[in-house]
């Protein structure tokens, strides 16, 4: 029997196997990676590894085993057929009779399109019959705090959520929910509904900056097509930049406040705040 991590060397996944490594054997965590290279350092911690592929199903056979654990975290392909990627996974671990199969889904009150192939892999999950967690993690702090770069150089935050709140957390915290879930007992066919502590919006994000840099950062709400048409000139491709538009506007509607309080009590501890991650992220900065 094994925990199995997929996506194992993304940001999340990473995480992930870290914090198990401090509950577990190494010998009892399964990496599932499309790169061998990129996990050689795990490998060198003693954690098995897998090479697969969500988009090629066949690559799937015999990484899952009976009794198996899994974590399938979700494809970060946006654009992609994600739910026909995240349904070979489900498919796999069913064959191989896993014991609980855990998804990073998104909050169940998120409209906007990124959600809809959580929705349609959450129902390829329950029609198949495998106990199941729901780990509906809401926004990532990283969403802001990886991209400071263009904040800091032209002293605004732009964003198309007008005066929303939204509950972040920071991947460490969701990650600790997986490792939770994946460690403990009584999680099977159980949804979590996952955020921080405490909701904030952008205008406060901007003061909270303004504050640690001393330098006047202001807020500048932008329409959802003048956001779009900011990210096409950055590079991301037309889809995905309106699928990032279309979350914001489901921030100034509040679909991103999340108040069940899972996520603190899966961790056994309050959530990691949103200032926090901003010094953090500051600090890390070259030249800081």
């Amino acid at each position: 029997m094994s925990i199995v991590v997929t996506g194992a060397t993304g940001n999340l996944g990473r995480h992930v196997v870290g914090q198990l490594l401090e509950k577990v054997p190494a010998e009892q965590v399964t990496a599932v990676v499309r790169s061998a290279e990129k996990a050689v350092d795990l490998a060198e911690r003693g954690v098995r590894i897998a090479v697969a592929d969500y988009s090629a199903p066949e690559t799937l056979d015999g990484v899952f085993t009976a009794g198996d654990k899994v974590l399938l975290i979700s494809s970060s392909e946006v654009g992609a057929d994600r739910v026909g990627q995240h349904t070979a996974v489900i498919d796999a671990a069913k064959a191989a009779g896993v014991s609980l199969l855990a998804y990073t889904s998104a909050p169940g009150t998120l409209t906007a399109a990124l959600a809809d192939d959580h929705r349609g892999t959450e129902k390829a999950l329950l029609a198949s019959g495998l106990p199941y967690v729901l780990l509906r993690n809401g926004w990532y702090h990283e969403v802001y705090t990886e991209n400071l770069a263009p904040v800091l150089e032209h002293d605004a935050v732009v964003s198309a959520a007008g005066e929303g709140r939204l509950s972040s957390a920071a991947r460490a915290d969701y990650a600790a929910a997986a490792v939770a879930v994946l460690t403990g007992e009584g999680h099977e066919n159980k949804t979590y509904e996952l955020g921080g502590d405490e909701s904030w919006d952008l205008a406060e994000y901007a003061a909270e900056l303004s504050r640690r840099t001393g330098k006047e950062i202001a807020y500048k709400p932008v329409t959802v097509e003048e956001l779009t048409g900011i990210l096409t000139g950055a590079g991301l491709p037309e889809p995905v930049a309106a699928v990032f538009a279309g979350t914001d506007a489901s921030i100034e509607k509040g679909e991103l406040v999340v108040t069940s309080g899972d996520l603190a009590r899966l961790i056994g501890r309050p959530a990691t705040p949103i200032a926090d991650a901003i010094a953090a992220a500051l600090k890390a900065r070259p030249g800081a």
